[in-house]
């Protein structure tokens, strides 16, 4: 694919993946606040933002398939510009109908984003080293997204507090500063990324179109084909659905127990910032998770986890102990996603691999959505923990869904390995298999491999 090594190939998916992020922190503190600065009520910013999650599930797919068709460099390309755009936009918005365009364009660009960055990185670090353990890279990459938007959140809190800058607000002028980083990491992205393409053009374009519906479907076929892939997607749905605990109804629950939501909103800003550095945190321990359990073992295992700290969200009394629950989550979550995405790499090759990720994405839009109605209804009937509760049990009963990968690893463990006829879209190594460099059903050395080979990153 390149003539990139494998340590170049982590170093430039790493600083594209933290400079897509950067901007993110920066909008985080203020993005709420300029929205009712600018007018809208609360129940109006609801309105608006839906607008990113139903584009987002309608473009999820096709976009995938496109990314797969035509090339990653090319769709990431085109939708940074549209990120571009849609702040560009955010800076001027003053009515409903223009936040709700920002919106959708945030969409859009999320769709388009949702995995030919990563889907390169795995490709090119297979192409310049077949066995090479890419699960490490995946790990560093969950550590750089938590550094990159607490970093960016820091820095967006510390705009606001310098104030307005001539005619710019106090609260837009971190959307300024974002709009100069997404310009840099679209620059970044045009020379670091490299990839080779075996047509170009707008001839290329039409033929990507007319071919991205079919590597849906082959992406579609793989997930009835593999156990293992229709498993690991699956544990999506229940993610997607306890992530409302600790993404929506944690504040609530912050506010119960400090006595108002002001107080709340003033400690859950540094709390935010330190949770993504905890995610950071919990991702640079996947390394350590892979030699001592193993892949799938330790998903389980965070999926475990999780439940138990989001239960103690919803039982720990006082402020302390809800934010330790808290940044304890966040901790495990930041380590179950590399694992998580390590073990869905494996069960596919390069052609389908972005509308497969796609397909995983896809599966927590619903589910999040569902979750977010049902566990707030259930609040309001009952009491903030008992939903919390409940949202914990739907995380920790996904852990069975990493048992097919897990089987799947000992079964290929217990044979001598050999030529393995297999579908198209399978990875080489056959429906199910983890693949050489990662087996889940024993520990695997990443020191050892990254000395016969750069580690990657995705």
């Amino acid at each position: 694919m390149s003539v990139l090594s494998v340590r170049q190939v982590r170093f430039r998916y790493l600083t594209l993946y933290g400079l897509r992020w950067l901007p993110t922190g920066l909008l985080t503190p203020v993005m709420i606040l300029l929205m009712q600065e600018r007018g809208l009520s609360l129940s109006q910013i609801g309105l608006v933002a839906t607008a990113q999650g139903l584009v987002v599930l309608a473009l999820e797919l096709p976009t995938g398939g496109l990314a797969d068709a035509l090339g990653r460099k090319p769709v990431l390309v085109v939708a940074w510009v549209v990120c571009l755009v849609s702040l560009v936009l955010f800076v001027v918005a003053d009515s409903f109908w223009m936040f709700f365009l920002v919106w959708a364009l945030q969409g859009i660009y999320r769709a388009l984003d949702s995995g030919p960055l990563e889907s390169w990185y795995v490709d090119a670090t297979l192409a310049a080293d077949p066995k090479a353990e890419y699960e490490r890279g995946l790990g560093w990459a969950g550590t750089v997204i938590g550094v990159a938007i607490g970093a960016g959140a820091l820095l967006g809190g510390g705009l606001v507090a310098l104030g307005p800058v001539g005619p710019v607000s106090a609260l837009t002028l971190p959307v300024v500063v974002a709009i100069a980083l997404q310009v840099a990491a679209l620059v970044a992205l045009t020379v670091l990324l490299v990839e080779h393409r075996p047509a170009r053009g707008a001839a290329a374009v039409r033929a990507s179109v007319a071919e991205a519906p079919r590597m849906v479907g082959q992406a579609v076929g793989l997930l009835r084909r593999n156990r293992v892939l229709l498993a690991l997607v699956a544990v999506e749905l229940f993610w997607g659905f306890g992530m409302v605990t600790f993404e929506s109804l944690l504040p609530v629950r912050l506010a119960e127990v400090v006595g108002g939501a002001d107080r709340a909103a003033a400690l859950l800003g540094p709390a935010s910032s330190a949770a993504w550095l905890a995610n950071a945190a919990g991702a640079a321990l996947t390394p350590l998770m892979l030699r001592r359990l193993g892949a799938a073992p330790a998903a389980a295992v965070m999926r475990i986890l999780q439940g138990v700290t989001v239960v103690g969200m919803g039982l720990l009394a006082g402020p302390v102990g809800v934010l330790i629950a808290y940044l304890a989550c966040y901790t495990v979550h930041g380590a179950s996603n590399p694992l998580h995405m390590g073990l869905l790499h494996r069960q596919v090759d390069g052609p389908y691999r972005t509308s497969v990720l796609s397909l995983n994405s896809m599966m927590g839009q619903p589910a999040g959505a569902l979750g977010a109605v049902v566990l707030t209804a259930l609040a309001d009937a009952t009491s903030i923990t008992v939903a919390m509760l409940v949202g914990a049990v739907m995380l920790a009963v996904a852990a069975p869904l990493y048992l097919p990968a897990w089987r799947a690893g000992r079964r290929t463990a217990d044979v001598e390995p050999g030529p393995v006829e297999h579908q198209p879209g399978e990875s080489a190594s056959g429906p199910g298999h983890p693949g050489p460099a990662l087996d889940p059903a024993g520990p695997v050395d990443p020191v050892t491999v990254a000395a016969s080979a750069p580690a990657r990153s995705d």
